[in-house]
């Protein structure tokens, strides 16, 4: 295994009915105020929004509201609610949602003292400091309610890209698993693919970290078999809740201890991808590009791939294994080829040099260009 730190400060509070805690726990840490940043409404019908706001009441806590994240979210907005952060005073950042809300409000956190938080994305300001975060998960997936991890995209310059800093850890996040029961499948489906995606990414970079691997492949097959559980019935709590749990352990540091950063090429061509068309879903992007990556890179380095096809999906056969992945996310309704994103053959060029703006691909397997080319046909 490589030489690792742990270090994870968030308190998580989970399981039903436990928003109800928010607004005592920011008392205790000496808060009086905060910007709430929601995106288009769903907390509303969730009930997640009543439940924060008594909370907030019943503790004094006063508050002002930023509503209107997107998915895949955005410079621009970011840049206003840090404004109107600013002008309210806030002393905290409270996120009520999923990842797109989450990292938009480490944004603000951070952004709040800083020239202009796209600086901390492009490497001209370093993080020094940021507001205290809080954060109501209601949608599992990215894990960003557990890290100190925030993308953001830059619509002007096509770049999705990300920060990492100690300071935009949430101090305290709530997750109750119940205040998902609205979602669609389709959203549930594309958290899974995103959970997914963060173990594998690291999965394959350390075949000697034994016990990670094993933690990892434990956490694949519970999120497969939760999912295929809320495929049937959405109101199921205990597939909600051990779903939700694994989402967070996923990119929380626990699947990468010992394995040497991981890989993150296929974040970044997704990045891209989703850059370039935002109506594209991050896990459904995904969902596209892994199961292409395993099958190119495996033709190059098979050793790597071998484990996961048998431990993962009981297949001898690495081909055979990739099947299985993408039978399993095509019975979940998600894209199987960049022809099911609505991505056009014309486009490939355009998405290879968004990719090579950052021209660091890969961390276990290093991308040229010609690579990525090779990558993005198979899997058109």
């Amino acid at each position: 295994m490589e030489a690792f730190r742990i270090h994870n400060p968030t308190q998580i509070i989970f399981g039903k009915a436990q928003i109800a805690y928010l607004g005592s726990e920011m008392r205790k840490d000496g808060l009086q105020n905060c910007i709430l940043i929601a995106g288009g409404g769903s907390i509303r019908k969730n009930g997640a929004y009543d439940q924060v706001i008594n909370s907030l009441n019943q503790a004094g806590i006063r508050y002002t509201e930023a509503w209107g994240v997107q998915a895949n979210p955005r410079l621009d907005k970011t840049r206003q609610i840090i404004d109107q952060a600013r002008e309210f005073g806030a002393e905290a950042v409270l996120a009520v949602g999923g990842g797109s809300v989450i990292d938009t409000a480490k944004a603000v956190a951070a952004g709040m003292y800083l020239k202009d938080i796209w600086n901390a994305f492009i490497g001209k300001e370093i993080i020094k400091q940021a507001l205290p975060l809080y954060t109501v998960l209601t949608l599992s997936g990215t894990g960003s309610e557990m890290n100190g991890n925030a993308v953001i995209t830059n619509t002007n310059t096509h770049q999705k890209w990300g920060i990492t800093s100690q300071f935009i850890y949430p101090r305290l996040s709530i997750i109750d698993p119940s205040l998902q029961y609205t979602l669609s499948f389709k959203q549930t489906a594309n958290g899974a693919m995103d959970a997914i995606s963060h173990i594998l990414e690291f999965y394959f970079a350390n075949e000697r970290a034994l016990s990670t691997l094993a933690i990892n492949e434990a956490l694949l097959q519970t999120i497969t078999a939760m999912t295929d559980r809320l495929q049937k019935d959405p109101e199921d709590y205990v597939a909600r809740a051990n779903l939700a749990w694994s989402a967070s352990l996923a990119l929380n540091g626990l699947t990468g201890f010992g394995m040497n950063s991981g890989d993150w090429a296929c974040h970044a061509i997704e990045h891209a991808l989703s850059a370039l068309h935002p109506e594209i879903s991050h896990g459904e992007g995904l969902a596209v590009i892994f199961p292409a990556w395993i099958e190119y890179l495996s033709e190059k380095d098979p050793s790597r791939f071998q484990r996961w096809a048998k431990r993962v999906w009981d297949e001898d056969n690495i081909a055979q294994g990739v099947r299985r992945f993408r039978a399993k996310l095509q019975s979940w309704g998600l894209a199987s080829s960049l022809r099911d994103l609505s991505i056009k053959p014309d486009e490939l060029s355009q998405i290879v040099d968004i990719i090579m703006l950052n021209p660091n691909i890969g961390g276990v397997f290093k991308l040229s260009k010609e690579d990525l080319r090779l990558l993005l046909m198979l899997a058109y």
